[in-house]
């Protein structure tokens, strides 16, 4: 493997770090990747981790639900019977924060599955996705041209920019921020879903919490981290907000990490003490609404 170092922090530009847990890739190849931690704010990152060039090659497997729409297995057909219901929610959360059905780019869509939901409730629509097999599920979903990168939609502005799970992949942390911002509307919404790092069941599972999900995931969230990190593009956050159904489909995967085999019943009730625990801003993801300062 092909190896970056990561030698300044992406928060806090410091440039000292401390191993913090070491976490297997379960997904695709089982191979092992060190978490480091910031010394000076505490940001979590992966490093090392694979080179951009062979990124990709971790994402290529039935197993990668986003990439792949499988509902092979009992946990991959629950996550797309909540999906549904998520998808409704998603939206609903959009347009309380724009207060329109006006222009979205969903960047990083994956298959596509939130940006049809916007276009049947109206909304104008673009999706960024990389992966060229997601890509060609979501332009047959959306019959739509999906960008391959950011690049691709700049001139254009939108009222709302999600990113569902995917700032924890991105590997260009402040100039994919940078270009997000300047894709904003003046009174713009991006809404913003990252696994939160300091959530129970993190704390619970420990390395073999599924979220840490290395090393796709190169990034690993706290509510500060958000904070300080969109702060230093002149964004503040207008709301936080709960994600509770990830807490129980990332419970059933890291009790099979851990043990071997899902412990349904046990794992069901991890995600409802992380859930109880969590109040409405602690939960195992947060949704960011996040917006320019004027």
């Amino acid at each position: 493997m092909i190896e970056d170092i990561i030698y300044q922090c992406p928060v806090c530009n410091h440039t000292e770090f401390s191993p913090f847990l070491v976490c297997k890739d379960y997904t695709v190849s089982r191979e092992s990747f060190q978490i480091q931690e910031c010394k000076n704010c505490g940001f979590l990152l992966t490093s090392p981790r694979p080179s951009l060039d062979t990124l990709g090659n971790y994402y290529k497997s039935d197993n990668y639900i986003s990439h792949s729409d499988t509902q092979k297995g009992l946990i991959n057909w629950v996550y797309h019977r909540v999906r549904k219901i998520a998808l409704k929610n998603k939206l609903k959360l959009v347009q309380k924060y724009t207060q329109t059905k006006g222009t979205l780019l969903d960047n990083g869509c994956g298959t596509g599955a939130f940006l049809n939901t916007c276009i049947q409730a109206g909304w104008q629509v673009d999706g960024v996705e990389p992966d060229a097999d997601a890509r060609g599920i979501a332009e047959k979903q959306t019959q739509k041209n999906i960008f391959i990168g950011l690049d691709e939609a700049e001139g254009k502005k939108y009222d709302a920019i999600t990113m569902w799970h995917v700032l924890e992949h991105v590997p260009d942390l402040n100039e994919t921020i940078e270009k997000l911002k300047k894709l904003l509307t003046e009174r713009g919404k991006l809404i913003v879903a990252v696994p939160n790092s300091e959530s129970d069941d993190a704390l619970y599972f420990k390395e073999h919490w599924a979220a840490y999900d290395v090393p796709r995931h190169l990034w690993h969230f706290k509510k500060k981290d958000i904070e300080s990190l969109f702060k230093k593009h002149g964004c503040s956050i207008k709301a936080i907000c709960p994600m509770p159904f990830d807490a129980y489909y990332i419970s059933l995967l890291s009790s099979r990490y851990k043990t071997g085999k899902t412990q349904y019943i046990k794992a069901l009730w991890r995600g409802f003490i992380s859930n109880n625990k969590a109040g409405k801003t602690n939960t195992s993801s947060l949704i960011y609404v996040i917006e320019k300062n004027l």
